[in-house]
């Protein structure tokens, strides 16, 4: 993927909704989709193309908590930190990852672009808790060791895709 960011997949995108601001939110993410967050000069471009201001764009980046505005891993692990999974010891899990990682509540993603590891207040499947979702894939009555093991793995299928 490189540094050089690839503006002929986002026109592909604007051009697949017609270039209208009613479609906005879908064109960021597809772009978000594609590119793993939203880069600031790809918005600042998107903005141009649909003739809104970069003010407008960036609020809607902010408003909705799906959307990042800073690189993302291959794998996103989101640990649920709702009631029913902070009962059931989610915070030991997100701590074992972290220190597994090389991150903090400050680093998120790991320097090699693999791994990304956030909270989040409920991923709805509270009677499987405590629960992760690497890119949205559910794994249910998480235990530290457990999540050590699918860094394993997922190291191991990353080293496979290369």
């Amino acid at each position: 993927m490189g540094n050089k960011l690839d503006f002929a997949k986002a026109d592909e995108i604007l051009a697949q909704y017609g270039k209208k601001e009613s479609g906005l939110i879908a064109i960021m993410q597809d772009i978000q989709a594609e590119y793993r967050y939203l880069p600031k000069e790809i918005l600042e471009y998107v903005a141009k193309e649909l003739g809104i201001s970069i003010a407008k764009v960036y609020s809607v980046a902010t408003f909705y908590e799906n959307f990042s505005l800073e690189p993302k891993g291959k794998y996103v692990i989101r640990i649920c930190d709702g009631t029913a999974c902070h009962v059931r010891k989610s915070i030991p899990i997100l701590e074992k990852l972290r220190s597994e990682l090389g991150l903090s509540a400050k680093k998120h993603t790991t320097d090699d672009m693999l791994f990304t590891v956030e909270t989040v207040s409920c991923l709805g499947a509270c009677g499987l808790a405590p629960v992760l979702t690497v890119n949205d894939e559910v794994h249910a009555a998480m235990t530290p060791e457990k999540a050590v093991e699918l860094i394993e793995k997922l190291k191991k299928e990353a080293a496979l895709d290369e």
